[in-house]
């Protein structure tokens, strides 16, 4: 039983099936309990603040996921928590890959996404950031 109610919940390989996708997302999600908001992740080593993975929007959204993760288990929560995420990418070229990796981090999950083309993200090596925000059930 899911821990949040998701309205309308909906896979991209119906809503987009050109484009191969494979995303559990919903239209709304309704929570009560202790809200996190994960700053946008993007790839980056959060101990060392090393940039990873240039020139590679997969990799780059692993890593991103990976922090979100890690961050979601530090505040007490895990990856089911997440209600809401937004997706900044640089090139609307890299959204398959993007979509794609990130679906297998929140297979299941239903949370509501909003994507975004932006012209550019803090370092010209990022190609994508992905925010978060979970609330943990009381």
């Amino acid at each position: 039983m899911p821990v949040h109610t998701r309205i309308r919940p909906f896979n991209t390989k119906d809503t987009y099936p050109e484009q191969k996708l494979d995303n559990d997302l919903c239209q709304a999600v309704v929570a009560r309990g202790r809200t996190v908001f994960v700053r946008g992740q993007i790839s980056q080593d959060l101990d060392t603040r090393e940039s990873l993975h240039v020139g590679d929007a997969t990799l780059q959204t692993r890593k991103a996921m990976e922090n979100i993760k890690m961050l979601m288990e530090e505040a007490g929560g895990n990856m089911e928590h997440i209600c809401r995420v937004v997706v900044y990418l640089i090139d609307i070229r890299y959204r398959q890959d993007v979509y794609r990796e990130m679906g297998r981090w929140l297979k299941g999950v239903f949370p509501v996404s909003t994507g975004l083309v932006v012209s550019a993200l803090a370092r010209p090596e990022w190609l994508v950031e992905i925010e978060a925000t979970a609330v943990i059930p009381d």
